[in-house]
């Protein structure tokens, strides 16, 4: 049987861990476990972001996930960020902006989650959740014209092109992204630049009509790949599902792209265009 002292030593064998390996292993086993690959990937920007800022405010090439998670250098990181201080690019609302409430958000429960995985004692208490974000109509039209114009680094043409599209219907109609879900092709009738909606035609700008073309024109080439006629539906994948149960991995065109797809794929753009992972709904005008 080990001793006390033996048993304290070993819960406290994550402080000696080396925090850049300890992130990654974290990072791995919400892999694993299944995790979205967008908030697989928001994490692994927001803890990097952490170990960086505390990696430089002490001088050194490493630190321990012991000596990472000290509260005051949470706070320290949360306040910089707070400031604009970690920001590695500008952004729509330029280069100082604050952070937003919901990128704070994030941090907080990025480090929440990788310390209850080592089993750390100490957690940041969660700002409080806000109404919602929106965006002023100058940000949003800019925001729209870069989704439409500007793929961002490592990022899936044709996944771009759906996500510009989406954003379009959503700011335009002032509809939400669940609400859009169920759209078919027919519904869209760019000549007389109108989409059909449960209470009749909407007019569409000359935006949405470009952006709305170029992604029929993307759907088709996925579609035309397909076995049989085409579904219909407006949004669809624009990559093979994952395989389950041992059958072949669906083609994309066949079903519906879930809402849960749609809105991933627009806060991973938004993330690199405007620094922050701003949702579709943050589109919406404000009365």
């Amino acid at each position: 049987m080990p001793t006390v002292s033996e048993a304290a030593a070993d819960q406290d064998a994550w402080k000696r861990r080396d925090a850049r390996a300890a992130i990654d292993d974290y990072l791995e086993l919400l892999r694993r476990e299944g995790y979205a690959l967008a908030t697989r990937r928001l994490r692994a920007i927001l803890l990097g972001e952490f170990l960086e800022h505390a990696l430089g405010r002490a001088k050194t090439a490493a630190l321990t996930a012991g000596e990472l998670l000290d509260p005051e250098r949470a706070s320290a990181w949360l306040e910089a960020a707070a400031e604009g201080a970690t920001r590695r690019r500008n952004t729509l609302r330029g280069p100082d902006a604050r952070a937003a409430e919901e990128s704070q958000r994030a941090r907080v429960q990025s480090y929440n989650s990788l310390a209850a995985h080592l089993g750390a004692p100490d957690r940041i208490d969660m700002p409080a959740q806000s109404v919602g974000e929106h965006l002023s109509p100058d940000e949003a039209d800019r925001l729209l014209h870069t989704l439409a114009v500007k793929r961002p680094t490592g990022a899936n043409a044709a996944t771009s092109i759906r996500t510009a599209a989406v954003a379009a219907l959503v700011a335009g109609t002032g509809r939400t992204v669940p609400e859009l879900h169920r759209l078919r092709t027919d519904d869209i009738d760019l000549d007389q630049r109108v989409v059909h909606l449960d209470t009749g035609p909407h007019p569409l700008d000359a935006r949405a009509v470009e952006v709305l073309r170029r992604w029929l024109d993307v759907r088709g080439h996925i579609t035309a790949r397909l076995e049989g006629s085409d579904p219909g539906h407006l949004w669809i994948p624009t990559k093979p599902g994952r395989p389950r149960d041992g059958a072949e991995a669906l083609k994309p065109g066949i079903n519906r792209a879930a809402v849960r797809t749609l809105h991933a794929a627009h806060r991973t753009l938004v993330l690199q265009l405007l620094g922050r992972p701003v949702r579709p709904g943050a589109l919406l005008r404000r009365d």
